[in-house]
């Protein structure tokens, strides 16, 4: 696909974006936010000056994955699951296309909290999560887990801000000071020293973070925890400053994706973070979030895939956090996983030959539709891992796939 250069301005739909795009707002359940989130207001501003980084341009090529396992027969029609709203895009596309092997996959985005607790009570087939389950959440479990991710994507800073462009400035610090509440006009000196020639409003800041569990979250306190010691101090220390669920100091609470990007998209001087394709479906703007290079990267499909480039060794239980994680000058640092959670000992011969040929594909084909809704494709070593974890899971004892 081609990624296009980003919108210097909140934009209208563009007609040349990917159908499947315009999909998420109607699988995922917010087509009626979609059109509450019209227009902001506010302050006129000088937006900046910069134009849209070459990382985010070109053609972005499907890896063409090939090495799923053989097919195992007598698969069950029909499967569930439940968990991130940040992958339920993504989730669409692959449930919709893969309907066409004869097997409904049923998945119900309630956060990844929500997920984890499902796949705990085994009231689903599998979970999905962006923060893998901890010991501690698998020792609530029915038995061992399979922790498999299967795509990545970046959380950006979503905001609400009239005139200004996508791409604003903002580093770890400097967000952990909003969200801690420490930081709360527009026009505070710590933004604006990151962006000269912005005139930015006299506007207060009005943040919006998750009410739920999510994995979302986990991925940008895991950032804010990494970069901005302000952050950490104000929730009382790095064991409270990072999970799916922390003690926000201030803000608005959304539930899911949608929720967070509803209250972005009603309220002039909002801030919150979404994942990217939630920001690109309701044309919020977002920020440029420096790294640990030092440079300010734009959130896209090639910058989330540089997360990952050059990182080889990775826990064998593939439970590894790749949040601001690289030197890599062109990588953007509040990039995420979503595992799929499994019950590693399937008992049912139908639904275990289910879950091995879905995520099977998952993992080969699906990876190629992943560009069609702004989410990046795994890379090509932590994929073949992944392949490599799904042949662990057995039935009955006994290996499912051969």
């Amino acid at each position: 696909m081609i990624v296009h250069n980003r919108p210097r301005k909140r934009p209208e739909r563009d007609p040349r974006r990917p159908a499947a795009v315009g999909r998420i707002a109607t699988v995922a359940g917010f087509a009626g936010i979609l059109a509450a989130c019209g227009g902001s207001s506010g302050t006129a501003t000088t937006a900046p000056t910069a134009t849209p980084t070459a990382l985010c341009t070109g053609t972005v090529s499907p890896p063409g994955y090939t090495d799923g396992l053989a097919t195992v027969s007598g698969q069950a029609s029909s499967l569930s699951g439940a968990g991130s709203t940040f992958v339920a895009p993504m989730m669409s596309v692959w449930t919709s296309t893969y309907a066409s092997n004869g097997v409904q996959v049923a998945y119900q985005s309630v956060g990844s909290g929500a997920g984890i607790a499902q796949l705990q009570a085994a009231t689903v087939d599998f979970g999905a999560s962006d923060a893998f389950m901890k010991d501690a959440d698998i020792a609530k479990a029915k038995g061992a887990v399979v922790q498999i991710p299967v795509v990545q994507a970046p959380v950006v800073a979503a905001y609400n801000l009239s005139g200004i462009a996508t791409g604003l400035k903002l580093d770890g610090e400097t967000l952990g000071k909003i969200f801690a509440g420490q930081i709360t006009n527009w026009n505070d000196p710590a933004i604006t020293s990151l962006n000269h020639g912005v005139t930015l409003p006299n506007l207060p800041i009005a943040v919006a973070h998750r009410s739920d569990g999510s994995g979302t979250t986990n991925i940008f306190t895991d950032f804010l925890t990494k970069e901005s010691p302000s952050w950490v101090s104000a929730l009382g220390g790095p064991t409270t400053s990072v999970g799916k669920t922390v003690a926000w100091p201030v803000g608005i609470g959304g539930k899911g994706n949608e929720g967070v990007s509803a209250v972005i998209g009603q309220t002039p001087g909002g801030i919150g973070y979404v994942e990217l394709g939630y920001a690109l479906s309701q044309h919020l703007t977002y920020a440029d979030v420096k790294n640990k290079a030092g440079k300010f990267i734009e959130p896209c499909v090639q910058t989330a895939a540089n997360a990952t480039v050059g990182i080889s060794d990775y826990p064998s239980d593939l439970r590894v956090d790749i949040v601001d994680a690289t030197t890599n000058p062109a990588a953007y640092p509040i990039t995420g996983l979503t595992w799929a959670l499994v019950y590693q000992n399937q008992t049912d011969a139908a639904k275990a030959a289910a879950l091995v040929n879905f995520f099977s594909w998952v993992l080969t084909k699906g990876q190629d539709l992943t560009l069609s809704v702004n989410y990046t494709p795994l890379g090509s070593t932590l994929q073949k891992l992944c392949i490599a974890r799904l042949r662990t899971i057995t039935l009955n004892g006994s290996p499912v796939a051969t």
